[in-house]
């Protein structure tokens, strides 16, 4: 979240456009399909312990790189290895956490796991706070490198997850997505996917991608489909389905998250220790719903409650970003507590949700790959508020996408489509027999 919070600096600095910065936000979204796809596989074949550790060291070396940032490529070039590192960490240490825990428990795993994630938030807020208007925005990002030693040293200490311990380590390699990619016959095959996946991202999401805009669309798609076959097998409609539910979700919260710091500063012209105070309470808001959504998922259900949080989260849209700048701080505060923990909180659900959907063997690798893939949702969600706020305003812009594509959310995970398309091959829950050879 650091790049979000320094973007207005960034943007002075390097002379970029609001478009043009938002593609620094996107940036690490452009390489988190990889991530989640060859750090998953990892953790299938070697464990979810080592698959965090590797995340970690991934991510630690990109934050820090991006405090030297000479140019704007440079600056994306960070960014994307933030990206792969942030892929492998999501997807192998919500495998490892949910487990770890008893099945009756998961949605509270899942919950209690994506909670950390705004308290981060917070404290990235705060330092913003103290850091940037006396040392400058390079100084935030080595800081942030320093919590990640202190997870490191944690998880050392860690005990591997009981599920793989028990369903792949103790049976040894069998069919997992790490033999399924490395297959030979496929090696020569899913480099050149890989590379013309990851040049047609880049051209796209920094704004070089000309009148051939919809051939990379195309083949990023097509790229993305091969991969989902290898990793899913004949379930792959379901890995589909569970790509296109997740891009829905980044499309509805992270023009929000993304865009709510200069909004905060340039619409409402909050100083920097009211932007931190707003992004505090909005980030207690998110922790704060996510433990909520996973004690409520275990009582209810967790598309129930996926749904429910979702629908309720559209009552504090209009309001949160209708107040302008003659609002009270207060009631700002009090309406991104509401609107984060409702809308984002839910999303605690998220890892839960898509686990449910892959065997052991497969779930780090479909679950990392999955996500990642539609997290791509963030990478447009910063540009199209960008280029939405250009015609409507940015206040306005963020209640339009987040509301609507809240909704479409809403109606994907309530018919449960990605089961459905997983059902039209039979295999919606033991998938992938293919894929292993």
């Amino acid at each position: 979240m650091i790049i979000t919070l320094v973007l207005t600096e960034i943007r002075t600095e390097f002379h970029l456009s609001l478009a043009g910065a938002a593609t620094l936000v996107s940036a690490a979204f452009v390489s988190r399909w990889f991530g989640g796809l060859a750090l998953g596989a990892f953790g299938a074949r070697f464990g979810r312990r080592p698959a965090m550790i590797l995340s970690i060291l991934c991510y630690a070396v990109g934050t820090a790189l991006c405090g030297f940032a000479w140019s704007y490529w440079s600056l994306f070039v960070f960014r994307a290895v933030v990206g792969i590192g942030m892929a492998g960490e999501y997807g192998s240490s919500s495998t490892y956490g949910m487990e770890s825990w008893p099945k009756t428990l998961r949605n509270r795993a899942s919950g209690f796991l994506l909670s950390a994630y705004p308290v981060g938030t917070i404290l990235a807020a705060r330092a913003y706070d103290l850091v940037v208007p006396h040392l400058g925005w390079r100084r935030l990002f080595w800081i942030g490198i320093v919590p990640v030693l202190v997870a490191l040293w944690l998880r050392r200490a860690l005990p591997e997850a009981k599920d793989w311990t028990k369903e792949v380590a103790a049976r040894g390699e069998g069919s997992t997505s790490a033999t399924a990619l490395l297959n030979r016959r496929w090696t020569v095959a899913n480099v050149v996917i890989g590379l013309v996946v990851a040049v047609s991202l880049v051209l796209v999401f920094s704004g070089n991608a000309g009148s051939l805009y919809p051939l990379y669309i195309a083949l990023c798609v097509l790229g993305f489909a091969a991969f989902a076959v290898q990793v899913s097998g004949r379930a792959w409609p379901m890995a589909v389905g569970l790509m296109a539910r997740v891009f829905c979700a980044f499309l509805y919260s992270w023009p929000i998250q993304s865009l709510l710091p200069t909004y905060l500063k340039t619409d409402l012209h909050y100083n920097a220790g009211q932007v931190a105070n707003a992004l505090t309470w909005a980030g207690l808001g998110y922790a704060l719903g996510s433990c909520l959504a996973g004690t409520l998922g275990d009582r209810f259900g967790t598309r129930t409650t996926y749904v429910g949080g979702l629908v309720l989260s559209l009552v504090f849209v209009f309001p949160a970003f209708a107040l302008g700048r003659g609002g009270s701080v207060v009631a700002v505060w009090v309406l991104l507590f509401a609107l984060q923990g409702t809308s984002s909180g839910i999303s605690g659900l998220l890892p839960k949700y898509i686990g449910d959907h892959f065997p052991v063997r497969l779930r780090a690798a479909g679950l990392g790959f999955t996500y990642n893939v539609g997290a791509l949702g963030g990478a447009v969600a910063p540009l199209a508020g960008a280029q939405v706020a250009a015609h409507v305003g940015l206040g306005p812009a963020l209640v339009w996408l987040a509301g609507g594509l809240t909704l479409v959310t809403a109606l994907l995970v309530g018919f449960d489509v990605p089961a459905r398309l997983g059902r039209l091959t039979g295999r919606a829950q033991e998938p992938a027999d293919a894929a292993a050879g």
